[in-house]
Formats: structure tokens, C-alpha cells, sequence
């Protein structure tokens, strides 16, 4: 199986964090948030990785130089920004026909991927995706699905003021090729996945839930929470100890990487 990290994201929520790093590089316990995806692919068996890169490309590319796992990876670099559906088809070629784990790397997940593929592969014949999905605690903050008793996607809430319950779309995805002509219908180069793709699937999506972990780090608050909540988890609950302030620990990563 081949894998989508979308990591060319500037990060305008994060700012003047994202001045320094990319969100996919945002400090969670000493360890940049890009190392638990690469290391989450690792274990579930995922052959190649395609990283895209737009907003402190060369930091990427710095960090990547001499990782375990390098020679999964390939970078593809954006001048302009193509949005998920974009980049997605403007590779179309490096995942030929094969199934495609697409994720958004500004998120910590903590879930099982490989029984995420496994879910997947046991979906209902009329599902054409799967789409990982949590319980969030900031519902207006997220895209709410609403779901059937197959666990098939019947509505979407995109960051609404009182959305109907709070099961999130996690912005991890298991595709299947069929998804190029749904890109291609669109017409245009920059493709939101979001609001282009994913209405055009209602009825056709299948959703798995991660009871495990998963937080949007988007937000300077939300960073912060992730990286206590992880802590946490590590503790077996235990809260404790005291973390730098964000600013500080953002310029050790950079140096980290950059030196």
C-alpha cells in the first residue's frame, strides 16, 4: 500500500509558530508530530510515502536526510498551494491503481492503522472510502458526520456553531482508484477534499472509529492540549510536570533540525 502525508499546509491558526516550523514539525514530547506518522506507517506495512511540501520545504527535507525509513519516502514540492483533491490527482501516477492512505499530518492519531485496513478491506460493497473517525470535545471546530446503522456517512457538518453530535471526520482516508474520476469531474487544478469531493461520496462512505487518540493540532491551544494529553497517555493518566512554553520549544525543534 502506498501512503498521501499532506504536509504543505502553512499553518495560519499556528502562527507565529509556523514562522519557524510547519505544522507537520510541531514538537509533541521532543519528537516532531511528523515522526509518529512516519512510524505509524512503518509499523503497519505501508511500502512508499508521498510527503508534499510548500511552506518551510527545505526544513522537510532537512529533517527526512538520514531518518529510518528515507527511503519510503518521496517529497513532491509545491509552488502553489493544491489543496488535498490537487495533490491527490496531480500524482495520480505514483499510486497507479492501488488503495491509497491519504492523512493529514497536522493531527496527532494514536489508532491502529493496520485495523484501520482492515475495516476497510471488511466495508460494505457500496462504500467506496473509508474514513477514520473520533470523538472530539470541539465539535463546532470540526467537520461532524452523521452515520447510518452500516456506519455509512448520511450527512455532513463542516465547522457549524451547533453541529448534531460529535463524531469527527479525522482527515484519514482509505481510497480506492475510483476516486480519480470524482477528482477529475471537478474541473479545476486545486481541489478541496472537504467541500468538492466529499459531498459528492455521501452514501459511499464507510467510517472507522479510533477509540484510541486523535487531536487537531491546528491552534496554538490545541497544540498545547495534544502535547499534555500525550503525556498523559504515557503516564497511564498521570498528569504532571511542567512544559516549556510553546515558543521555546518550537525554536529547540528548529534547531534540532535545521543544525
Amino acid at each position: 500500500m502506498k501512503a498521501l502525508l499532506l504536509a504543505a499546509g502553512v499553518g495560519q491558526r499556528l502562527r507565529p509558530l509556523t514562522d519557524t516550523l510547519p505544522k507537520c514539525l510541531m514538537p509533541i514530547a521532543a519528537r516532531p508530530l511528523l515522526d509518529f506518522w512516519l512510524e505509524a506507517l512503518d509499523r503497519a506495512g505501508v511500502d512508499s510515502i508521498l510527503i508534499n511540501t510548500h511552506h518551510h520545504a527545505g526544513l522537510v527535507r532537512k529533517y527526512l536526510e538520514g531518518h529510518a525509513i528515507q527511503r519510503k519516502v518521496t517529497l513532491v514540492h509545491e509552488d502553489a498551494l493544491l489543496n488535498t483533491g490537487g495533490t491527490l490527482l496531480r500524482n495520480r501516477k505514483f499510486f497507479a491503481d492501488e488503495t491509497i492512505l491519504m492523512i493529514h499530518a497536522d493531527n496527532l492519531c494514536l489508532g491502529d492503522l493496520k485495523e484501520f485496513m482492515r475495516a476497510h478491506k471488511r466495508r460494505p460493497a457500496k462504500a467506496e472510502m473509508t474514513m477514520m473517525v473520533y470523538e472530539t470535545d470541539s465539535p463546532s471546530t470540526c467537520g461532524i458526520v452523521v452515520l447510518d446503522e452500516q456506519k455509512i456517512v448520511r450527512g455532513f457538518h463542516e465547522k457549524e456553531p451547533d453541529p448534531p453530535g460529535t463524531l469527527a471526520n479525522a482527515a484519514v482516508y482509505l481510497l480506492e482508484p475510483s476516486i480519480f474520476r470524482i477528482l477529475e469531474s471537478v474541473g479545476s487544478e486545486a481541489i478541496d477534499f472537504s467541500t468538492q469531493v466529499l459531498p459528492q461520496l455521501v452514501g459511499r462512505i464507510f467510517t472507522w472509529r479510533n477509540q484510541v487518540y486523535h487531536r487537531d493540532i491546528g491552534s496554538p491551544e490545541a497544540l498545547e492540549k495534544a502535547q499534555r494529553e500525550y503525556l498523559a497517555l504515557m503516564r497511564n493518566g498521570k498528569a504532571g510536570g511542567s512544559l516549556a512554553p510553546l515558543a521555546v520549544q518550537v525554536r529547540e525543534m528548529y534547531e534540532r533540525i535545521a543544525t
